[in-house]
């Protein structure tokens, strides 16, 4: 998905020519600390809740305020988890969409991010979640899945963090579309990684353990 398909049409931009009292009150009906400002389709930066109540004048023009993350941007062709990053890297929870000229195309909150990947296969699919902590260098997706699917099953989703720990190291997350995850486990530790953490719908284990269980002692009749 990209980002122009994420736009909440629902959040307008300020002029410069606006009222900082305007800007207050969109802001508490919309739920939001900051708002785009836009002058003939060109973004200008975004102002916040926190700069007009410090100037404490409502009647102040929206263009006296010195606005912020003018470059809290992307363009409409670029995919939600750029946005996600952008809003990262500036704290902001508004992103800028642009067009190809760099005209202003609207926002998209990082709220709305966060819906568009609760939506993926990743999340939405059935399934169990590991996190395997390695050195960079030993890093390869392709070799670790090659071991996921010996084992039939498949990695329907990955993320990679450094590891604050250490910074040679990286922590990869694995969602996977097994319930019972211990084949896995045990073929991943056989060939050297390291398993840190696992997340598994214990309740569907257990379920399945008492089915097997009955049907040990019907066999056993």
């Amino acid at each position: 998905m990209v980002t122009q398909e994420l736009i909440n049409q629902m959040i307008p931009p300020l002029k410069p020519s606006d009222k900082a009292k305007k800007a207050l009150s969109w802001m508490e009906e919309l739920r939001v600390s900051q708002l785009p400002v836009v002058f003939q389709e060109r973004f200008l930066g975004f102002i916040s809740e926190e700069a007009i109540l410090e100037q404490n004048n409502p009647d102040q023009l929206i263009e006296s305020f010195e606005l912020e993350d003018i470059t809290c941007t992307v363009q409409g062709h670029q995919h939600f988890f750029d946005a996600m990053k952008i809003a990262s890297d500036y704290d902001s929870e508004l992103v800028t969409v642009l067009d190809p000229a760099n005209n202003y195309l609207g926002v998209i909150t990082i709220v709305d991010t966060i819906s568009a990947v609760a939506q993926t296969a990743a999340v939405q699919s059935p399934g169990g979640i590991l996190v395997l902590s390695m050195q960079q260098i030993d890093y390869s997706l392709a070799e670790i899945a090659r071991l996921v699917e010996s084992d039939n099953a498949k990695i329907i989703g990955s993320s990679i963090l450094n590891d604050p720990s250490d910074p040679s190291k990286i922590k990869l997350t694995l969602k996977i579309n097994k319930v019972d995850l211990t084949r896995v486990i045990a073929t991943l530790e056989r060939f050297g990684y390291v398993v840190v953490a696992k997340f598994q719908e214990e309740v569907m284990i257990s379920n399945e353990k008492e089915r097997l269980d009955i049907l040990l002692k019907f066999l056993d009749i």
